[in-house]
């Protein structure tokens, strides 16, 4: 009986490593910009990096819970924590839900969010799923080829 309980904690030990040990979760292209830019720097100054292609890290604290097409970013998990829109093409990339809470990094192209359409949209459901009114959003988004959740 001893040795049945062995090598049962045995197995389920062998078959549940890999999973704790497993890296980081990759959607889209993944992440290839070595270089982390700071989001507080993003928020302070953004129009230094309009256009160019960045690497972010933080919280997730919402992700898009239709089709998975964003997720928000915040420095630290803190609630009144400025967030970046991180946004990637619909039906492309997947967001699950579970990634709330978790770090992550993305990497893409920061832009102002577009009037109407998509964009605004996402910037919208992004102010509703934090609590926020739609006016304290702010006005730019990563537009996301590939993202890491830790």
């Amino acid at each position: 009986m001893r040795t049945r309980m062995i090598l049962a904690v045995a197995l389920v030990s062998a078959l549940w490593a890999p999973a704790r040990m497993a890296g980081p979760e990759t959607y889209g292209s993944g992440v290839s910009v070595s270089e982390t830019t700071p989001l507080a720097r993003v928020f302070e100054q953004p129009q230094e990096f309009e256009g160019k292609t960045v690497k972010v890290e933080g919280v997730v604290t919402a992700v898009c819970t239709e089709m998975g097409c964003w997720m928000a970013l915040a420095s630290d998990g803190a609630a009144k924590s400025p967030t970046l829109l991180v946004q990637v093409e619909e039906g492309v990339v997947v967001f699950p839900v579970k990634a709330k809470g978790h770090r992550a990094a993305a990497q893409g192209v920061l832009q102002r969010v577009g009037s109407g359409g998509h964009d605004q949209e996402a910037a919208a459901e992004h102010a509703k799923a934090e609590g926020r009114s739609a006016d304290s959003i702010a006005a730019w988004q990563l537009k996301a080829t590939g993202a890491l959740v830790y």
